[in-house]
């Protein structure tokens, strides 16, 4: 055979890898609504960009005629590429090769392109559609999953790491998604789950579809385990674009600045009077968000989970900054198990890629009852303090209106290392509602007056003129600067700018040990 016959070979070899399954199979695929592996990969790169890496590994198990089922690339598709011109890498599992299941060889070529990711500092995505461990493989199988999620905790904090779910990810395959920074999925044709529908009804008698049970609308509103949801996979892949733009290559890179042509000095005059005449009124903290940061862009995390806090990115200046903030529109913006886990990761997440973090506070307080009371509120509360209080990048607070006991204290407050904390002139900063305080401070006085209800409607006056306004907290410096709230994006900006140099230790240790 001469040196054309050779790479006539090589492509044909080739050119049959890249068919996967077969027709049929694709045909399938497509059917359900799902794009192939690569074709999946295709749209999200830049065009011509991906390298592929092993594509021609197989399987070297014989047990249970798997000599007969013998594909190149055993049901994944590895490499690396540019997004928008910035490496990252991929693994894309291939539904139509042996239902995409995980085995010894396969899971071989994901820890290949995860550790090349992590020695050249890039990001990693995921795309998971399998049918889970490839039982033929046994142990071998098993082992691929722990190597992976190996991979997955020790890359945690060092390269940005994105699970994409666009099929079925059962049993041991959701911890991968688990371990990593956020994970996409797709309406209908997603699902996550420890054990499937059959399992649930022998053993608990419930009955559950598959969607109902992991379905994207469960795990994005329910369990919290999602970040996003889409409706297609080219809207999902998309969204995965932009938030990469976001983001830094890793660790030791500074977050991307783009070009903005919003005006650094732009007053957004619809602040000023955002914020309702009554302290129990509630407004949009969205309109607050979007009408600072750059052209009103902002891309938010977790948008169906704990409405009551928001969490996302946008930018300042062009450089991407993390926005934390609560939404008075929903449940008051109070805090609770859902809102401080959801809070508490996302600070983490930034702290490790050195963003900063802008906060915009109205709390307020715990959300009370006996529900979250015994659902461990103390433990996941403490969340949220221990993540801004071990946090070193640069972190902002806007106290907006309400900031009211440990909840003033969790969101950011200067006694948890907050750089720089603004309030606006309505805000409102102290141990309780005036409406509480009065009750505890002046019971005596309300019980024994002739008219309880002018007495007590009086002192709660008096301690709103005293404490709720941000001038006492001013006085003692925990509040930087009384702003005007038209100012506050020049603010932030010029903030920003200052604690661009800023540097920050921590007592050495091994880690430390959030209360999870």
């Amino acid at each position: 055979m001469d040196n054309v016959d050779k790479t006539m070979l090589l492509h044909e070899k080739k050119a049959q890898i890249e068919q996967g399954g077969g027709a049929a199979k694709v045909a399938k695929q497509h059917d359900a609504g799902k794009m192939t592996a690569r074709e999946r990969i295709s749209a999200l790169f830049d065009p011509n960009s991906f390298i592929e890496i092993n594509a021609f590994v197989e399987t070297r198990s014989i047990d249970f005629d798997m000599q007969k089922k013998k594909v190149s690339g055993d049901g994944v598709v590895t490499g690396y590429g540019s997004i928008n011109g910035r490496l990252v890498f991929v693994a894309s599992q291939d539904f139509t090769v042996i239902g995409g299941s995980l085995g010894e060889m396969h899971a071989q070529k994901i820890t290949k392109v995860m550790d090349m990711a992590i020695k050249t500092g890039a990001p990693f995505i995921s795309i998971n559609d399998s049918g889970g461990a490839r039982i033929e493989e046994g142990i071998d199988a098993l082992k691929g999953f722990g190597e992976i999620f190996t991979r997955n905790t020790l890359a945690s904090g060092v390269i940005p790491q994105i699970s994409v779910i666009m099929g079925p990810c059962a049993g041991g395959a959701v911890y991968s998604p688990a371990i990593t920074d956020f994970i996409f999925m797709v309406e209908k044709t997603s699902q996550m789950f420890i054990t499937g529908p059959q399992v649930i009804k022998a053993v608990t008698g419930e009955d559950v579809t598959f969607d109902e049970l992991g379905g994207a609308q469960a795990h994005n509103s329910k369990s919290g385990v999602a970040h996003f949801m889409n409706a297609n996979e080219n809207e999902c892949l998309e969204e995965i674009k932009k938030l990469i733009s976001f983001l830094p290559e890793n660790n030791l890179s500074d977050v991307p600045v783009v070009k903005t042509s919003d005006d650094v000095n732009r007053v957004p005059d619809n602040l000023s009077n955002i914020i309702p005449d009554g302290a129990s009124k509630p407004y949009d903290m969205m309109e607050v968000i979007t009408s600072v940061i750059d052209d009103g862009d902002f891309f938010e995390i977790q948008k169906h989970f704990a409405k009551n806090i928001i969490v996302g990115f946008g930018r300042l200046n062009g450089g991407t900054v993390g926005i934390i903030a609560n939404q008075p529109k929903i449940s008051a913006g109070v805090l609770d198990v859902d809102a401080s886990d959801k809070g508490a990761r996302f600070v983490r997440f930034c702290d490790s890629f050195n963003i900063p973090v802008v906060t915009f506070t109205d709390v307020p307080g715990y959300l009370p009852g006996v529900g979250q009371e015994h659902t461990g509120v103390i433990r996941h509360g403490a969340k949220l303090l221990y993540a801004f209080a071990e946090a070193t990048v640069p972190k902002i607070n806007v106290i907006v209106r309400k900031a009211y006991g440990g909840a003033y204290i969790a969101m950011n407050s200067k006694h948890l290392g907050a750089d720089m904390v603004f309030a606006w002139p309505t805000a409102e900063i102290a141990v309780m509602g005036p409406d509480g305080a009065a009750n505890i401070i002046f019971r005596k006085e309300i019980a024994d007056s002739d008219d309880p209800i002018t007495t007590r409607n009086n002192l709660i006056e008096e301690y709103k003129n005293k404490f709720s306004n941000p001038y006492i907290a001013a006085s003692r410096g925990y509040v930087d600067d009384v702003i005007e709230p038209a100012s506050t994006r020049i603010r932030l900006i010029s903030a920003l700018e200052m604690l661009a140099g800023k540097r920050e230790s921590r007592p050495s240790k091994k880690h430390g040990n959030i209360p999870l």
